[in-house]
């Protein structure tokens, strides 16, 4: 006879971890070294708030993103925080050699040593004339993505000793890999390989839940991981006031219209009051299509959104990648969503 359930023995189910995905992006009159440092203050601000890593992304041929080299600001952050993971989200693998990215990252475990994280992806990071200037075989190594990955774990792996090419300074560092994807084509790939899968539901939404189905049904486990861990991205724009987050949401509304309109090269604008007409902006189908997974609004509301999307999702990890304007405005929705996820465990 089954033991009944009750709230004794009713098994403990883990928490959720919560990070940031910071694109480095420049608000109007920051310089790029301020916007460089605003990321340190930030990283600082999610270690205090206990987050459990702090990814850096990249991109390339952005007036406004000042995450061109992840590595170098990976260092940055670590040498000026002491407990927080910190990682990339991620390294485009096809913008790249396998052999310097895993001396890169070696190099930094060696000196950071627990703390380093190496997400990669399969995208460029930028237009199709600056991926084949950055790399002229682009093309190829972006279809040789899953051997590219292979490659980069045997660089990683002691076992790789006797080898003729070698990143000795990366053997035995046990930097965990994650797969970075925003379609289900990365999902297969991840739960073939047994590593964890990262989706990137904050600018594309489309396949989240697919992909995560598909992630967990195919899932074969490996040296690197026994089950499948998920981390799901999104924005959250958390103030006192409903009102207040929504005055923080315009500037990240205008940014995505940019973006669909093809004027990229203007920072990151103000603030502003949410009127009707960036209301209808917020909702029409192309802007909601990317920004879907945004949670906005007071504390008490943001939890009561973040509660139905877990429930959904089952997410082993959230991870915010919300741009504002103000500094002083982010600090403060990080602390405050922090709070959030600390309650919403407590009572798991």
């Amino acid at each position: 006879m089954p033991t009944p359930v009750n709230e004794s023995n009713r098994p403990e189910k883990p928490p959720v971890a919560y990070s940031i995905l910071d694109l480095a992006i420049v608000s109007q009159g920051d310089t790029v070294k301020q916007t460089l440092n605003n990321s340190l203050t930030l990283a600082q601000a999610a270690e205090a708030a206990h987050y459990t890593r702090y990814w850096l992304a990249e991109h390339h041929n952005s007036d406004n993103i000042g995450s061109n080299a992840p590595p170098l600001l990976i260092g940055y952050v670590a040498e000026n925080t002491t407990t927080i993971r910190v990682g990339s989200g991620g390294i485009m693998l096809p913008n790249h050699s396998p052999l310097l990215v895993a001396e890169q990252f070696g190099t930094l475990a060696q000196l950071y040593p627990g703390r380093i994280d190496l997400g990669v992806g399969r995208a460029a990071g930028t237009d199709s004339p600056t991926a084949k200037a950055i790399r002229s075989d682009f093309m190829q190594a972006a279809q040789a993505f899953p051997q590219e990955i292979g490659k980069i774990q045997t660089y990683f792996s002691p076992a790789n000793k006797q080898a003729a090419v070698r990143a000795p300074i990366a053997e035995g560092t046990e930097v965990p890999l994650y797969i970075l994807g925003s379609s289900t084509d990365s999902a297969h790939l991840a739960a073939k390989l047994g590593l964890p899968y990262a989706f990137a539901s904050h600018f594309a939404s489309t396949y989240l839940h697919q992909a995560l189905q598909i992630y967990r049904d195919e899932f074969q486990p490996s040296a690197a991981l026994s089950q499948p861990y998920t981390i799901v991205a999104l924005n959250a724009y958390v103030a006192d006031t409903d009102e207040e987050a929504q005055r923080q949401f315009t500037s990240v509304i205008r940014m995505f219209v940019g973006m669909l309109t093809g004027q990229t090269r203007e920072p990151l604008q103000p603030s502003t009051d949410m009127t009707e007409e960036l209301q209808d902006l917020w909702q029409h189908p192309a802007v909601y299509q990317m920004l879907k997974y945004s949670f906005v609004g007071s504390k008490q509301n943001v939890k009561q959104q973040l509660q139905g999307f877990l429930a959904e999702t089952q997410a082993d990890e959230l991870i915010t990648a919300s741009s504002m304007y103000a500094l002083e405005d982010r600090l403060k929705s990080t602390r405050l969503f922090g709070e959030i996820m600390q309650e919403l465990n407590e009572n798991r």
